[in-house]
């Protein structure tokens, strides 16, 4: 149990057995009234964003999550196996688990993997990876100055909008929360 003076970015709290991460909150003491603390909470396992406020003092239930760094070894079937770095054990994670993160992972990668009782909840990338661009169409003589982008597929399978002086075989760097291009890697 956690009490709201106990409130901090990244707690998790468990409400009706669903579980949901404080990303913002404020402690708020109006002239008239009993004090309160307004939060912003996100669901866990949908993503979904809202707010609720909490009576200043009340008890809420707290969950623990894991959160370890594991590397990703390969995919089997539909899911994917992730090993953990210190005791080397290895846990199946299914592919609705792993949702768009799937786009950017390649074998070996290190990924967070958070779990609740033993339950893979998320499985969260760094902010940017480094790809290799398997095949984009040339870009056009004319339309280097203009800024534009084109379609490029990644070693990964995934396809993102990237400028359209890149050239298959090179490597780039993505973002991994939206898919955005952020720039060439020099070798």
């Amino acid at each position: 149990m956690a009490s709201t003076s106990d409130f901090k970015n990244g707690l998790v709290l468990n409400l009706e057995g669903v579980l949901w991460t404080i990303t913002e909150f404020q402690h708020v003491k109006p002239g008239k009234g009993p004090a309160f603390v307004r939060t912003t909470l996100k669901n866990v396992m949908t993503g979904k964003v809202v707010d609720k406020t909490f009576n200043a003092g009340i008890k809420v239930e707290s969950a623990t999550v894991d959160k370890r760094d594991m590397t990703f070894l390969y995919k089997d079937g539909s899911d994917f196996v992730f090993m953990d770095k210190d005791t080397y054990d290895q846990i199946n994670v299914t592919a609705p688990v792993v949702g768009s993160v799937a786009d950017y992972l390649l074998e070996n990668q290190e990924a967070m993997v958070a779990t609740h009782d033993g339950v893979v909840l998320f499985v969260e990338l760094p902010a940017s990876v480094e790809l290799l661009v398997a095949h984009t169409d040339p870009g056009l003589q004319g339309d280097r100055s203009t800024g534009g982008t084109k379609p490029a597929k990644l070693e990964t399978g995934a396809e993102i909008n990237v400028p359209l002086f890149l050239n298959t075989g090179d490597k780039i760097k993505v973002d991994t929360r939206d898919g955005r291009y952020l720039g060439r890697v020099n070798s």
